[in-house]
């Protein structure tokens, strides 16, 4: 069968891969779409330093299960449409050990740091599926990278009481405030597309502010009292982002980061102790895909808008190419197998 590579920056191509043979806990899928998330992106531009080259993308992932494995348990079955997992854990890691896998010192992303979904067909560990009778493959293929942004509000400790700015209106970002508004916070989308604020107030932003046409700083003051939001959530990743959330958040706040600095950052540290700040990490997710599926289920996400376009297999490269080309203009590709 094909698959898609990426074999240097800005270079891709498809090459014959092996049919993959199931062992007894796995199963095999036919891949029905791929969604093309930030990680994809730095990989094709080369800006991604956990990627080795070649490298078969496809993370994000909605399969249908065609084989199963003789050790699969019968909750399973051929015909149901799965999101899947794409992390695995050793085990046996200070992460590991604290119940904290998604952390995990030895942890392989499909995609990353180990070859991803974009073919035909694909075998996984039946442990790593997330199936639903009432979502679609498109719903399916969202739910990785909203369970990114619902585990950052975990992170955050996010309470109804709470002022919640989120930075970045991506896949992930959307996720975040979804996350946010579901557990009763008051959320404040930035973004500096206009369109893409329009999407964050679907998913549960209250307020949006667009940081090109905008005094962020001050807004974010006006909406909270002078006091800053109580928690923000950087979804972008860029050193003046990471920057912006330790100036603005509030004193006793909490700042996650769920977006990786391209570059070195320098803080103004004093700001870490004299506001008594949390500084939390994000990555990847841990128990989030079922109350993901669960909100997916209870249409209470904009699936429509948040795709920007769906293409053929055949065209994945051209994707990257537009995506890298002009970024601002999607929130997310998919990427159709079947």
């Amino acid at each position: 069968m094909k698959a898609f590579l990426i074999t240097h920056p800005l270079q891709t191509s498809y090459s014959d891969v092996p049919d993959p043979v199931s062992s007894a806990e796995e199963v095999t899928l036919q891949i029905r779409r791929i969604g093309l998330c930030g990680t994809d992106l730095n990989t094709f531009r080369g800006k991604n330093p956990l990627v080795s080259y070649p490298r078969i993308p496809g993370h994000e992932i909605s399969a249908t299960i065609l084989e199963m494995g003789t050790a699969v348990p019968g909750h399973l079955r051929p015909g149901m449409n799965v999101a899947v997992l794409p992390y695995n854990n050793c085990g046996r890691c200070a992460s590991c050990l604290r119940n904290r896998p998604n952390a995990c010192l030895a942890n392989m992303t499909l995609g990353v740091q180990q070859d991803g979904a974009m073919s035909p067909y694909f075998k996984a560990p039946w442990r790593k599926l997330y199936p639903s009778d009432k979502l679609g493959v498109r719903e399916l293929t969202l739910v990785e990278p909203l369970a990114v942004g619902f585990h950052s509000v975990n992170r955050a400790r996010v309470e109804p009481s709470d002022s919640v700015a989120v930075i970045g209106c991506g896949t992930v970002g959307l996720g975040a405030m979804a996350g946010a508004a579901a557990r009763g916070a008051r959320v404040i989308a930035l973004d500096v597309e206009d369109e893409k604020l329009s999407i964050a107030r679907q998913a549960g932003a209250a307020e949006t502010i667009n940081s090109r046409t905008t005094d962020a700083r001050a807004r974010l003051k006006e909406l909270t009292g002078g006091h800053g939001p109580d928690v923000i959530i950087e979804a972008v990743g860029t050193a003046d982002t990471f920057r912006f959330a330790v100036e603005e958040v509030a004193y006793t706040g909490r700042v996650t980061y769920v977006g990786y600095a391209k570059e070195p950052v320098a803080y103004e540290t004093k700001l870490f102790i004299l506001k008594e700040l949390d500084i939390l990490g994000s990555r990847n997710s841990a128990t989030e895909f079922p109350a993901v599926i669960g909100m997916l289920e209870a249409g209470k996400f904009p699936v429509d808008a948040t795709i920007t376009t769906t293409v053929p297999f055949e065209e994945a490269g051209s994707a990257l190419d537009a995506w890298n080309a002009s970024p601002a203009s999607f929130t997310k590709i998919l990427i159709s197998l079947s």
